[in-house]
């Protein structure tokens, strides 16, 4: 999710980018990546300037999406816990 988030914040970036900026290791992101570019939450696109690094392009209108149906979850999670 943080992947998707910073994406959508900063715009286009590479796998070499986010893991600086999340200090995340880089097989994170990878995983991270081919998860959210799997489920068209993102998309991989030439880096123009160095095209050994390609950018990743958050949808932002499914990342949206993704966002509330994840905070419903999280809703619905908590509430069990409560009544449990």
């Amino acid at each position: 999710m943080v992947v998707l988030s910073q994406l959508a914040t900063e715009g286009p970036m590479s796998p070499k980018d986010i893991t600086q900026t999340l200090e995340l290791p880089p097989r994170t992101v990878s995983f991270a990546l081919r998860w959210l570019t799997n489920r068209k939450l993102c998309r991989k696109v030439p880096n123009l300037q160095d095209m050994r690094q390609p950018l990743y392009i958050a949808d932002r209108e499914r990342a949206g999406e993704f966002k509330m149906d994840m905070d419903k979850a999280q809703m619905i999670a908590l509430m069990r816990r409560m009544v449990m």
